[in-house]
C-alpha cells in the first residue's frame, strides 16, 4: 500500500525545539541499548583498574600487575590470531575459486580439490557425501561421547563424577579431501591410498565439571595433513578388503580454538605446550610407526597388519659440514667467533643427536645411525644444525630427503646445501638395506661389518640383521595367589635391549597383539629372552628363551609356533612369531650419481631439498635383478574332490508324493577364483574325482569353501557347504579327511587337500612327472610339475619408434595360453617395470616362455624365448641376467629373473619310496634308478620313441587302487595312427576285459574328430579285489568311428596287455605298440 505524503511541517522539526524533545523521539528499545552498552564500558573500566587498586590496597609489587598484563595481552593476541587465522580458512574453503586465482601459490600443497594433477586426483564426490553425512557423524560423535566415553572418564577418577559434555556440536562445515593419490604397484595384495585432508571446522564441544564449578571447551579446530590408508590384505570374498589400516606418514598440522578454563591454554608459551601435547596424544596411535587397524574379517593376524615388516633399513652416515654460520660472537659482537655445531636427525619418531665439535665451522662427526623405514615413498629424513650454547641453541640450518630416493639410488654419497641459513654444506653417506629371508649372505654382511666397525668412530656396530616379534596369546597360565586372575604383561630382550607389552587385565589367557623390532648384531650368537609378568612386574608367570640359531635354520628365518612356557604352568604356552631379516647393501643396483625424484613420486609438494645436487641418473647397469622380499613366496592349493555320501534328496515327483534322489554338484571358491564340479545325476554317493590347482598367496584370515547344490531346471537347491582355514591347511601341508556338511541335516564330502612342497632339486622331476602322468581325473586335469615365477625389471636400448621418438614401452609376459601384461612406461628407451608373474607349468622339458616388448601394445620393440629346459641346468633352478632382445637393436636387451619351483607332492615321495622298494636294487646310482623307473620291467609290447619306430602307438596307465578296491585304467593318447582315406580317422578306443565280455567289463572313450594323434585322458573304473585284476587280459582297439554303410577300415590297431604281467599295486604308464593282429 502506498503511503501519503508527508506535509512539510511534519516533515522538518521546528527550529526551536529542544534537544529533549528530539531525544524522545528515539524508540524506546534503542534507549536500553544505549544505556547497556555505556554500563558495560563502565564495567570494563571498573574490572581493568580494579587490579591496580587491589594491588595497591594489599601492598602488592606494581610488578604483578604488570605481568597480568602482559599475560592478558599475550593471550588475547594469540587468541585473535587463531580466531582471524580459522575465519580466514573457513572462508578460503567456501570462496576457492573465487579466491584461488587471485593468490600466488608457493606449492602445490596448496592447491584446491578442483584443480586436478595428473598424480593426485581430486574426489570432489567424497567430499559431497561427507557433507551430506556431516550432520549424522555429529549425532554419532554426539552419542559416542555423551553414552560411552563420559561415562568411563566419570568411573575412572572420583574428582571427573559430575563431569558432562553440555554441548557437541560439528558445525556445518565437513572435513575435505583435497586430493587422493593411489599407489597399485607395489604390492599386488593391497592398495594404498594418500588422503590429503584439509578441515577448519567451526565444531563446538563443551565440558562442565559441577562438582567444581568448571566449564571448559573446543571452538574452532583447524587440522591439515596426508593421511595414508592402506586397503589389505586383499581377499576373494565380501567385503573384498581384510583390514584397514591408517595413520599420518608426518605429524599433522593442528590448530585449536579453546574456551572456558582452557582459555588458559590459549596464552603464550601454554599455547605451544597444549598443541604439543595433544599431537603427541595423536601421535601415540596414528602417526608412523604406530597405525590404527580396524580388521573386518576374523582370524587376522592383527598385530602383523599394524606392525608389518619395514620396507628397509637405511643406514646414516653422518660425516662432516662445512662453511657452517659462525654464531659465537664476544663483547656483543665486536670479536667474531665460530660455532660449536652439533646435528639432529630424525626419521618419523626415530630422533638422534650428535656429539658437539667445538670452536669449529667445518666440523667432522664420523657417525652412523641407523633407521627403520615403515613407508616409502613418504617418510623423509630431517637434518637441523645447531650450534650448542649454555642457555639457547642457536639454528645452522636444515635439509629434507625423500628415503624413496635412498631407495632408487641404494647408495647417496652427497653433500646437501642447509636451508634457511646464510651458508653451510652437510655430507651424508646413505645406505639402503634390503631385508633378505635367507641366511646365505649373513657370512658376507658380518665381514663387511667388521670392516665398518674399524674404519668408523661409531659407538654401536653396525647391524647384520632386524629381528620382528609378534606376540600374539597365551593359554592356562598361573593363576596369582588366592586363585585370582593374573594381569599379564610380556617382556621381550634381545641382548641390552628390553621392550615391554601392554598389560592385560584380569586373564590368564590374554590377548596381547603387539610387536616389536630389534637390531641385531650377530645373529649367530645372541638370544631371545621372553619374560610373561603380572603387571607389579614382581611375579613372574612364565619364562621363555629362544637361540637366534635356531631362527638361522628355520625356513624363511621364520619361526611361528606355539611355545611352553618354562618355570609356568603344566599347560602354560604362548603364541610368538619371530621373524629375522638379514641386512643385505645390494652393490649391484647402486647409481652412479644421485637420483631425482620420478615425475609423480613423493609428495604432492617437492620432497627434493632445494640444495640437493639434481642430476639425470646415470645407471651402472646391474647384473642380477633385485625384487621384493615377497618375490616367489606364492605356494600351490591342491583340491582333490574325492566324493560324497548321504546327501538330501531334493527331487520330489508328483507333488512329493514320490521321493527322488539330487543332481549333486561342487562349487569351490578361494583366493578369488570359483571353480564348478560335473553334475552328477540321480545320486546321493556321488563320485567326482575331480582335481583343481590353485596358486594362492599366504594370507591370513582365508578359507577354502565348498558348497554343495543340486541342479535343477529352475533354481538349484542347497546341499550343505563346509569352510576349511588355510592356514591349517599349510600348517598340516597334506590332509586326507571326510568333513561333515553345514547347515543340512545330513552329509559329508571326502576331499584331499594338499598346501604342495616347493623345491629346487631337478633330480626329483622324473620322479614327479612319472607320478603325475600316472595320475587320472574325470575333470581330465594333469597335475602341474612345476611352479615358475617371472620378474621383469627394465630393458636397455630399446628401438626408438618411426617419428624419432622414444617409446611407451609395455612387456607381455606369456606361456601357453596364459599371459600378463605390465604397466606401459611413459617414453623411454630403458623402461623399468618391476612387476612378478607367476605361472603353472605341466612339463618343463617342453614348455616355453615368451616376453614380447611393445609400444602401447601395438608397434613390436623386440622379444624373448626362453624354454624352460634351460633352466633346469642352472643352479636352484634360477636364471637372472640380462637376455638379449630378438627383433630389435644390437644392443636392446631385457633384465628378468626367471625361478623354477618343482610342486613335490607328498603322495609323489611316497609313492617313490614304493617304486623304490620294488624295482630300484641297492647301491645302484641314482641315474641307473630314474632310467628303470621311466622304463619300468613289462612286457616289451612297446615304450619304443615313436619318431624312431613309426609304428602307431597309445598310452596307457593301468594301476591298482587299494583304498577304492577298484581297477583304474586312464587313456592317455594315440600317435602315428594310419590313415585309409584322403581325411584323418574320427578316432576313438574301446577295451573289455577278458575272459568276461559282458556289459560291466566293456568300456569306450568319446571320439576324437579327424586326427591322427589324438588325447582322451580318460579314466575308467572296475570295482574288483586285486586277485580278480591280476586274472585279467585288457584287450584294446583303437578304432575309426564310421557309419555302417562306409567303405573305411574301422579297426585302426589293437593291443592286448596280461595283467599278472604288471606291477598294479605301483602302477604302470606307458606307450603300447598297436598292431593289426592280438598280441
Amino acid at each position: 500500500m502506498q503511503k501519503e505524503p508527508m506535509s512539510s511541517d511534519d516533515a522538518e522539526p521546528r527550529a526551536g525545539a529542544s534537544p529533549e524533545a528530539a531525544d524522545s523521539a528515539l524508540p524506546q528499545d534503542s534507549a536500553g541499548k544505549h544505556a547497556v552498552s555505556v554500563l558495560w564500558s563502565f564495567g570494563k573500566c571498573v574490572g581493568a583498574l580494579l587490579p591496580v587498586y587491589l594491588a595497591g590496597y594489599f601492598g602488592f609489587s606494581i610488578s604483578l600487575v604488570l605481568l597480568g598484563l602482559l599475560v592478558y595481552t599475550g593471550w588475547k593476541h594469540s587468541r585473535d590470531g587463531k580466531q582471524a587465522r580459522l575465519q580466514s580458512a573457513m572462508y578460503v574453503l567456501e570462496n576457492e575459486q573465487d579466491v584461488i586465482p587471485t593468490r600466488v601459490f608457493k606449492s602445490k600443497r596448496d592447491l584446491p580439490a578442483w584443480v586436478n594433477f595428473p598424480d593426485v586426483e581430486k574426489v570432489e564426490w567424497m567430499n559431497k557425501i561427507l557433507q551430506q553425512a556431516w550432520p549424522f557423524i555429529g549425532q554419532y560423535l554426539e552419542k559416542l561421547l555423551v553414552e560411552t566415553i563420559a561415562p568411563s572418564i566419570r568411573s575412572a577418577s572420583a574428582h571427573l563424577q559430575t563431569l558432562t559434555f553440555t554441548k557437541v556440536d560439528l558445525g556445518d562445515r565437513a572435513m575435505k579431501v583435497v586430493g587422493v593419490k593411489a599407489y597399485t604397484e607395489y604390492d599386488k595384495r593391497q592398495v594404498i591410498l594418500d588422503l590429503y585432508i584439509s578441515y577448519a571446522g567451526d565444531v563446538e564441544i563443551n565440558v562442565e565439571v559441577k562438582k567444581y564449578f568448571c566449564k571448559a571447551g573446543v571452538k574452532g579446530i583447524q587440522l591439515h595433513g596426508k593421511l595414508r590408508v592402506i586397503l589389505e590384505p586383499l581377499i576373494g570374498d565380501v567385503p573384498l578388503v581384510g583390514a584397514v589400516t591408517m595413520f599420518f606418514i608426518r605429524r599433522p598440522k593442528l590448530d585449536i580454538n579453546w574456551t572456558g578454563l582452557t582459555n588458559l591454554l590459549d596464552i603464550p608459551g601454554l599455547n605451544a605446550m597444549s598443541d604439543t601435547m595433544i599431537m603427541d596424544a595423536i601421535a601415540s596411535f596414528l602417526v608412523l610407526p604406530n597405525r590404527l587397524t580396524v580388521p573386518l574379517v576374523a582370524n587376522l593376524h592383527v598385530a602383523q597388519l599394524r606392525s608389518p615388516l619395514p620396507r628397509g633399513i637405511v643406514r646414516i652416515h653422518l660425516l662432516e659440514a662445512e662453511n657452517l654460520a659462525a654464531k659465537d660472537n664476544y663483547m656483543k659482537g665486536v670479536i667474531s667467533g665460530k660455532s660449536d655445531p652439533y646435528a639432529v636427525l630424525r626419521v618419523g619418531t626415530q630422533t638422534f643427536t650428535s656429539h658437539h665439535v667445538d670452536n669449529n665451522l667445518n666440523p667432522q662427526w664420523r657417525e652412523m645411525y641407523e633407521v627403520i623405514v615403515h613407508e616409502v615413498p613418504g617418510q623423509e629424513l630431517e637434518l637441523e644444525v645447531f650450534d650448542k650454547d649454555p642457555d639457547q641453541d642457536d639454528f645452522l640450518g636444515r635439509m629434507k630427503l625423500d628415503l624413496g630416493i635412498v631407495k632408487k639410488a641404494v647408495l647417496l654419497d652427497e653433500w646437501y646445501t642447509l636451508q634457511d641459513a646464510t651458508s653451510g654444506q652437510v655430507h651424508l653417506k646413505l645406505e639402503w638395506l634390503s631385508l633378505l629371508p635367507s641366511a646365505e649372505r649373513l657370512n658376507e654382511v658380518l665381514e663387511r661389518n667388521q670392516n665398518i666397525t674399524v674404519s668408523g668412530k661409531t659407538a654401536d656396530p653396525p647391524s647384520a640383521a632386524i629381528l620382528t616379534v609378534y606376540l600374539d596369546r597365551a593359554q592356562d597360565l598361573p593363576f596369582k595367589k588366592g586363585n585370582k586372575d593374573p594381569s599379564p604383561m610380556v617382556q621381550v630382550s634381545v641382548q641390552d635391549t628390553t621392550k615391554e607389552s601392554r598389560t592385560v587385565y584380569g586373564t590368564n589367557n590374554p590377548v596381547w597383539e603387539d610387536a616389536f623390532t630389534f637390531f641385531i648384531q650377530d645373529p649367530r650368537k645372541q638370544d631371545i629372552d621372553i619374560q610373561v609378568k603380572d603387571d607389579d612386574r614382581a611375579l613372574t608367570l612364565g619364562a621363555l628363551s629362544i637361540p637366534m640359531s635356531r631362527l638361522l635354520s628355520s625356513t624363511e628365518l621364520t619361526m611361528d609356533q606355539w611355545f611352553q612356557l618354562e618355570k609356568s604352568g603344566p599347560a602354560s604356552r604362548i603364541y610368538i612369531t619371530f621373524m629375522l631379516r638379514v641386512l643385505w647393501l645390494n652393490e649391484e643396483a647402486i647409481l652412479t650419481s644421485p637420483v631425482s625424484p620420478l615425475p609423480g613420486d613423493g609428495d604432492v609438494e617437492s620432497e627434493v631439498s632445494p640444495g640437493a645436487t639434481v642430476v639425470t641418473p646415470t645407471l651402472k647397469r646391474p647384473e642380477h635383478t633385485s625384487p621384493d622380499s615377497n618375490f616367489a613366496s606364492e605356494g600351490v592349493l591342491r583340491i582333490h574332490l574325492v566324493e560324497a555320501q548321504s546327501l538330501i534328496a531334493k527331487d520330489n515327483l508328483m507333488g512329493g508324493m514320490v521321493k527322488g534322489k539330487s543332481d549333486p554338484y561342487v562349487k569351490i571358491r578361494v583366493g578369488g577364483m570359483a571353480f564348478k564340479s560335473q553334475v552328477i545325476k540321480e545320486n546321493l554317493n556321488p563320485i567326482w574325482n575331480e582335481l583343481y590347482e590353485v596358486i594362492l598367496t599366504q594370507l591370513p584370515g582365508q578359507e577354502v569353501e565348498f558348497e554343495l547344490f543340486d541342479k535343477d531346471i529352475d533354481q538349484d537347491d542347497f546341499l550343505g557347504r563346509v569352510k576349511v582355514s588355510l592356514r591349517d591347511l599349510i600348517s598340516a601341508q597334506f590332509t586326507d579327511q571326510w568333513y561333515t556338511l553345514n547347515d543340512v541335516k545330513s552329509g559329508r564330502i571326502h576331499l584331499v587337500l594338499e598346501w604342495v612342497p616347493k623345491v629346487s632339486d631337478p633330480t626329483r622331476l622324473e620322479q614327479i612327472l612319472h607320478y603325475n602322468y600316472r595320475q587320472s581325473y574325470l575333470n581330465k586335469t594333469v597335475p602341474s610339475v612345476a611352479l615358475l615365477f617371472v620378474y621383469v625389471e627394465r630393458a636397455h636400448g630399446l628401438p626408438l619408434k618411426k617419428s624419432g621418438k622414444e617409446p611407451t614401452a609395455g612387456a607381455e609376459v606369456s606361456l601357453k595360453n596364459v599371459s600378463y601384461r605390465t604397466k606401459v612406461f611413459n617414453r623411454s628407451t630403458s623402461p623399468q617395470w618391476d612387476e612378478a608373474f607367476h605361472f603353472l607349468i605341466h612339463n618343463p622339458t617342453e614348455d616355453t616362455l615368451i616376453v614380447k616388448l611393445s609400444h602401447s601394445w601395438g608397434l613390436a620393440l623386440g622379444s624373448l624365448v626362453l624354454p624352460l629346459r634351460e633352466l633346469l641346468n642352472e643352479k636352484d633352478l634360477v636364471l637372472d641376467r640380462w637376455f638379449n632382445l630378438d627383433g630389435a637393436m644390437p644392443e636392446s636387451q631385457i633384465l628378468l629373473r626367471a625361478e623354477l619351483k618343482l610342486l613335490d607332492s607328498k603322495l609323489a615321495q611316497c609313492s617313490d619310496s614304493e617304486d623304490a622298494s620294488h624295482v630300484i636294487p641297492s647301491g645302484e646310482a641314482s641315474v641307473a634308478a630314474s632310467h628303470e623307473l621311466r622304463h619300468r620291467s613289462v612286457p616289451a609290447q612297446g615304450g619304443e620313441d615313436a619318431s624312431s619306430s613309426g609304428k602307431a602307438q597309445m598310452k596307457l596307465s593301468v594301476a591298482y587302487s587299494s583304498e577304492e578296491n577298484r581297477l583304474v585304467i586312464t587313456v592317455h593318447a594315440c600317435r602315428n595312427l594310419p590313415s585309409y582315406s584322403k581325411d584323418p580317422p574320427d578316432t576313438y578306443i574301446s577295451f573289455i576285459l577278458l575272459p568276461d565280455k559282458n556289459r560291466n567289463t566293456k568300456r569306450k572313450t568319446t571320439v576324437k574328430k579327424k586326427s591322427l594323434k589324438p588325447e582322451f585322458n580318460e579314466r575308467f573304473d572296475f570295482v574288483m579285489s586285486l586277485e580278480e585284476a591280476k586274472q585279467k587280459h585288457l584287450e584294446v582297439s583303437v578304432k575309426n568311428s564310421i557309419s555302417f554303410m562306409s567303405r573305411e577300415k574301422e579297426l585302426l590297431g589293437k593291443v592286448q596287455i596280461d595283467l599278472s604281467q604288471l606291477d598294479l599295486k605301483t602302477g604302470v604308464s606307458q606307450w603300447y605298440d598297436l598292431s593289426h593282429e592280438t598280441n
